[in-house]
């Protein structure tokens, strides 16, 4: 399906109000290749900020992000926003002209999952129908009943998950995601390697063996070095749940495949007119359009996740392990779509071409088109890629 990326739709509904960080990649000049470049977005242009700040990880680990983006040395205007929007999208891409990708590129991408009660609820029904979506609908029903009313208004970690733990070992109803939902420590982990992630326009990548997956909207904090919370953007945490129905041990298949990880559209980093409590209270919404005329909805509200973000952000980064370039952290979804695409009782999956579009009105809109990983461009520009090439443009 074919979308036009407009910044009445890309943009967060308060527009440039705030912060806004972003990486777009640059065409070559006579004397220096072509390469991504870390930009902030004002209302009169896109400004590349490399000379300053080489990557989107230089400028999180700075003391104050805000102000230096707001203060950044030799920014060049390099376009307006509304054309290099039109210059993003997959379709007639023009490689002389500049566009918008993902704006994470050192920092490791990370990701939580069954922080909410029905993203726990799915994960379960995947295991016990062993990925096997035709199954799903009778086990749905019956782990509903069984397990459903117990779930509400637990506290991870809290002694009445612990009792409650108890009460499913006796009835055979233990599983290791309930462990990681309603248990002391969360499920944190690695979403997909750095410089790895696509970015607003891009194509997603699922398997052409999958045939039970779906998208996964979430917020995604951004976090620096120190632990610190700097700014947030939004994910599709792309899942092919009959791949990790299968086995847990699975998750890298499921979760882990090329452009299977897309983040943005911005950076919006947290000021005066946006913070993390705000965040808090705000819904991610997703639309999935396809060439079938198929559309579905979802939201996920924030403010009922079984964790608080910090607590989070404090089990991924500790004593324990380091993230000297930061990282981003996707924090899970409450959105797990059941309505039948294709055949009755087979739940929803993706078809090849449909559009996705990740919204919450302080961050703006992420959209994406489903492609097969295999038929969209490789990965093939790491962290040496990107090494040689802040050298080859005088920017190390």
């Amino acid at each position: 399906m074919e979308f036009s990326l407009l910044p009445d739709v890309v943009l967060p509904e308060d527009e440039f109000t705030g912060t806004l960080v972003g990486r777009t990649w640059c065409p070559k000049t006579e004397k220096t290749p072509g390469g991504p470049s870390l930009v902030i977005l004002a209302e009169h242009g896109v400004y590349d900020i490399s000379q300053s700040y080489p990557t989107s990880s230089d400028l999180m680990n700075t003391e104050n992000p805000v102000m230096s983006a707001a203060n950044a040395d030799g920014a060049i205007r390099i376009g307006g926003i509304e054309e290099i929007l039109s210059n993003t999208g997959p379709d007639n891409r023009d490689p002389n002209k500049p566009f918008f990708l993902s704006p994470i590129d050192l920092q490791s991408i990370k990701a939580c999952g069954v922080t909410f009660l029905d993203s726990l609820l799915e994960r379960l029904i995947e295991e016990f129908a062993k990925g096997d979506a035709a199954e799903a609908e009778t086990v749905r029903e019956t782990l509903g009943k069984e397990v459903g009313a117990d779930l509400n208004g637990i506290r991870p970690g809290s002694k009445e998950a612990d009792l409650l733990k108890i009460s499913l070992v006796e009835r055979g109803l233990w599983s290791p995601y309930l462990e990681v939902g309603i248990g002391p420590d969360a499920e944190v982990f690695s979403k997909a390697q750095p410089m790895s992630s696509v970015g607003v326009g891009a194509e997603i990548g699922i398997l052409e063996s999958s045939v039970w997956n779906n998208p996964e909207p979430e917020a995604v904090l951004v976090v620096n070095a120190r632990g610190k919370i700097v700014g947030a953007t939004l994910g599709n945490d792309v899942n092919l749940r009959d791949m990790e129905g299968r086995s847990a041990l699975l998750l890298n298949r499921a979760k882990d495949n090329n452009g299977s990880c897309a983040l943005g559209p911005f950076i919006r980093l947290f000021d005066h007119t946006f913070s993390l409590q705000d965040l808090k209270g705000q819904e991610v919404s997703v639309a999935v359009e396809g060439d079938d005329n198929f559309s579905l909805i979802g939201t996920s509200n924030i403010s009922l996740m079984s964790r608080q973000p910090e607590e989070l952000v404090a089990q991924t980064i500790n004593k324990n392990h380091q993230y000297p370039d930061g990282f981003a952290l996707m924090t899970g979804t409450m959105f797990a779509p059941t309505e039948d695409r294709d055949e009755p009782g087979k739940g929803f999956t993706h078809h090849i071409g449909d559009a996705v579009s990740i919204f919450c009105p302080p961050l703006g809109a992420l959209i994406n088109r489903v492609n097969y990983c295999h038929k969209i461009p490789p990965w093939n520009f790491g962290t040496a890629a990107l090494a040689r090439n802040l050298v080859a443009r005088n920017l190390l």
